[in-house]
């Protein structure tokens, strides 16, 4: 059922247990190693999937949308995405027991996710509509592999090259990102 991302979202939003268990059961392991792994604990693991999930049911309720690649990968990346939020809210939450300020409150902290996870949708594709060598550029390149790695991998001449190319490559992906009419709401937000 999750090989049909459209239907599984659709029949989530509709609360159909049976998927809420599946997708707990298939994902939320993926989930719960990478927050455990990111200074995290098997609650946060819960709290993320939790707010995952109702941020892509809310999402998904105020205006339909569609996933066009794999609906795992898709929910992995909000949970991935509301984590390093909660880290960064994290930093930002003072311990003084004078002055405790809690800088997010939950309606807040749905609204940036929905926001975030937006941008991410525009940035991912406009990333798949560049040419399959930069998107494996850019790829390789945000994933932090060494200009020497690229160079071997594409038979580049000099590790300078590689630079150009991947300097080339974002600049497209900026232009297309920026000429989407939903660029400019999402810019300011």
């Amino acid at each position: 059922m999750m090989n049909e991302p459209i239907i599984f979202l659709k029949r989530l939003s509709e609360g159909k247990q049976d998927d809420i268990i599946l997708l707990y059961q298939e994902v939320f392991p993926k989930i719960e190693r990478f927050v455990l792994s990111n200074n995290g604990r098997v609650g946060d693991a819960d709290d993320i999937f939790q707010k995952a999930l109702l941020q892509l049911i809310v999402r998904y309720r105020k205006e339909a949308f569609e996933i066009t690649g794999s609906f795992e990968y898709y929910f992995f990346s909000v949970c991935k995405n509301l984590w390093r939020r909660e880290l960064n809210a994290s930093k930002l939450t003072t311990n003084d027991l004078d002055v405790i300020e809690n800088l997010s409150d939950d309606n807040t902290q749905t609204a940036f996710a929905i926001v975030e996870q937006e941008r991410y949708d525009l940035f991912t594709e406009k990333l798949a509509s560049l040419s399959d060598n930069c998107k494996q550029l850019l790829t390789l390149f945000f994933a932090k592999t060494p200009y020497n790695n690229i160079l071997q991998k594409f038979g580049y001449t000099s590790e300078n090259v590689v630079r150009q190319r991947i300097f080339k490559c974002k600049k497209r992906l900026i232009e297309l990102i920026q000429k989407d009419s939903r660029y400019t709401n999402l810019k300011d937000l």
